[in-house]
């Protein structure tokens, strides 16, 4: 009989490998794929992104990032949309946007995929919450939900279309319903 020994990775042995695709994250010491992006996944992750960035951006109150690499702890996660608050932006040098995030979002979003797992994907959103983000989503767009996880670790759960969405303090500029954040998908 044989046994497999998989080798727990460090985050500064996963940082130096070279990107794949689809992007991985480091989990536990664990490589693991992220899947790609589906048509709602990425239609709800483009058109979110836009809006809040809308917003915010123009009054340097926050920047949504999507899909970038933030290495938090021992972990070095992906999420689909990372919120950070203007003055926590890392910049290099010169005072332009860093390339390397060392830190937590303010705001993390995570939009369900298909063949995604909810638990992973909900420990992830735990994660940044006990490293410094202030709030968490987690859209799951076949169900047309959102839960909202708060900062002190409790849940809210989004269901009707004249519900108004939760957002960090820093964001309250921001407002959509879920409604409006479903309306994305109707082509």
């Amino acid at each position: 009989m044989f046994q497999t020994l998989v080798k727990s990775l460090s985050i500064d042995e996963f940082l130096k490998l070279p990107e794949t695709k689809p992007a991985c994250e480091l989990i536990d010491g664990v490589v693991i794929a992220k899947p790609s992006p589906q048509g709602k996944h990425s239609t709800i992750q483009l058109d979110l992104g836009s809006s809040i960035n809308l917003t915010l951006k123009p009054q340097r109150i926050a920047r949504a990032y999507s899909e970038l690499r933030c290495n938090i702890g021992d972990r070095s996660l992906i999420p689909d949309i990372s919120v950070f608050i203007w003055e926590r932006i890392p910049r290099d040098r010169d005072g332009k946007v860093s390339n390397k995030f060392d830190i937590a979002p303010d705001w993390v979003v995570e939009i369900l995929s298909p063949d995604q797992n909810q638990t992973k994907v909900i420990r992830n959103i735990l994660y940044c919450l006990d490293h410094g983000s202030e709030m968490g989503w987690l859209i799951v767009p076949d169900d047309e939900i959102v839960f909202v996880y708060f900062r002190d670790r409790t849940i809210a759960i989004f269901e009707n279309k004249s519900d108004i969405l939760p957002v960090p303090l820093f964001a309250k500029d921001f407002q959509i319903t879920l409604g409006d954040l479903f309306s994305w998908l109707e082509v």
